[in-house]
């Protein structure tokens, strides 16, 4: 089977999800806080990896058989969407702030970025592609300097209100 075939949930839970449970999520979803320096390098590394992770997987094949490979992926990639899931229902509904402190969200302030990553970790070892996983992990390396932007501006937004006993994750 296509590798393409493992980002349609993927789409459908990041994208469909929230216009369904609420249109103004998605909008949210996409924002991207202001960036400065090196985050706005990192959010172009960031962006060019999505891309080429979404087509990459055109050319590449899911390997079903009985090895660690497989069933690595598979649990990773099925978590992932899980994690996603319920990051995006989190996500959702915010409090009447903006602010999320629900759900996944009561234990890491960035719990659609490590969803993302173990889906895509998922992915590379169904398809047993190294340069895939080469790919998800710079996808993840410059998602921590986007982070680095998000937590700055959720200060200025929130203040110091936010409860920083939270994790960033």
């Amino acid at each position: 089977m296509n590798g393409f075939f493992l980002l349609l949930p993927f789409l459908a839970v990041r994208f469909l999800l929230p216009l369904v449970l609420n249109p103004r999520a998605l909008a949210r979803a996409a924002y991207f806080a202001p960036m400065q320096g090196r985050e706005k390098t990192a959010y172009y590394i960031y962006q060019i990896c999505n891309i080429t992770i979404f087509f990459y997987l055109f050319f590449l094949k899911i390997r079903p058989g009985n090895s660690w490979q497989f069933y690595t992926g598979l649990i990773c990639y099925i978590l992932g969407l899980c994690l996603c899931t319920a990051a995006m229902v989190n996500f959702s509904f915010p409090d009447e702030t903006g602010f999320n402190r629900r759900g996944l969200y009561r234990f890491s302030r960035n719990p659609m970025y490590v969803a993302y990553f173990i889906c895509f970790a998922g992915m590379a070892f169904l398809t047993r592609s190294g340069i895939l996983l080469g790919l998800v992990i710079l996808f993840q390396i410059s998602a921590h300097w986007i982070i680095l932007a998000e937590e700055r501006w959720c200060i200025r937004k929130f203040g110091t209100r936010l409860d920083m006993s939270m994790k960033v994750g």
